[in-house]
């Protein structure tokens, strides 16, 4: 196993940035992973853990979606948070992180799209993701105009993040994605949630939004919902990548 301090090798990148939505990319990337260095998707625990930690209790039924082989969720088990459940479409990578963390049985890995979760209604009392929707969208041609299968796949994941959590449960997302681009896909009546956003990082700045089911939204939040289907196009931006992230999709997920 690699030691937990070794660079993570630079993965092996598919052809076209569609291929980051496919199950079979991920099957082959993750071969090999219960074996290699952690790889971290905006960010490691330490970056965004003065965010995080203030909304957890010690309780609290995680769900990690999206899992790969981060350690969020062994970092999450390490300071004190042991009910932590993770899920991922990759069955390769979901056996690789059974097999890495077995001596942990607290730990549960299961196979799982996060489109359509196999728990009942109000499982959870929070939900993490972190790169997830950002891979689910990479293809996109334009973070203005996010196509409508675009606009389903993100709202079939958010209507079963609202379906597993409590009332009163929190869903955080961590991104690269901006709120001009981000929040219309979150600020939707449906979801029964409120929604605020902090930034994290040096350098780069990433972000964490943290939905409260219970909470509400406010008018100027509902307004940029509504405009999901029929966004405003602004001139278009530069985009600027982190140095340190040779992952190409970056440059197609500020959506």
């Amino acid at each position: 196993m690699a030691s937990p301090g070794a660079p993570a090798p630079s993965p092996e990148l598919p052809k076209r940035n569609f291929e980051y939505r496919e199950v079979q990319y991920w099957d082959q990337r993750y071969r090999g992973a219960a074996d290699s260095a952690h790889y971290e998707w905006f960010g490691n625990f330490s970056s965004f853990r003065a965010l995080l930690e203030p909304e957890l209790r010690p309780k609290d039924r995680i769900l990690v979606l999206g899992c790969g082989n981060s350690a969020l969720s062994y970092e999450l088990f390490l300071r004190g948070f042991p009910d932590v459940t993770s899920v991922d479409y990759s069955s390769v990578v979901v056996a690789a992180m059974r097999a890495r963390y077995a001596h942990l049985p607290r730990l549960r890995w299961e196979t799982m799209d996060a489109r359509a979760l196999g728990f009942p209604d109000g499982s959870f009392d929070v939900v993490l993701e972190k790169g997830t929707l950002d891979a689910l969208l990479a293809g996109e041609q334009d973070p203005w105009t996010v196509s409508s299968e675009g606009v389903h796949t993100v709202d079939q994941v958010l209507c079963e993040v609202s379906r597993v959590l409590v009332p009163g449960g929190r869903f955080v997302s961590m991104t690269s994605a901006a709120p001009h681009f981000r929040t219309r896909h979150y600020a939707q009546a449906r979801y029964g949630w409120s929604l605020r956003h902090a930034t994290y990082g040096t350098g780069f700045h990433f972000y964490l939004y943290l939905m409260h089911k219970g909470g509400e939204l406010s008018e100027t939040q509902l307004a940029l919902g509504a405009q999901l289907l029929s966004p405003t196009r602004p001139p278009p931006s530069p985009c600027f990548l982190q140095d340190s992230d040779h992952e190409d999709f970056l440059s197609a997920i500020q959506l």
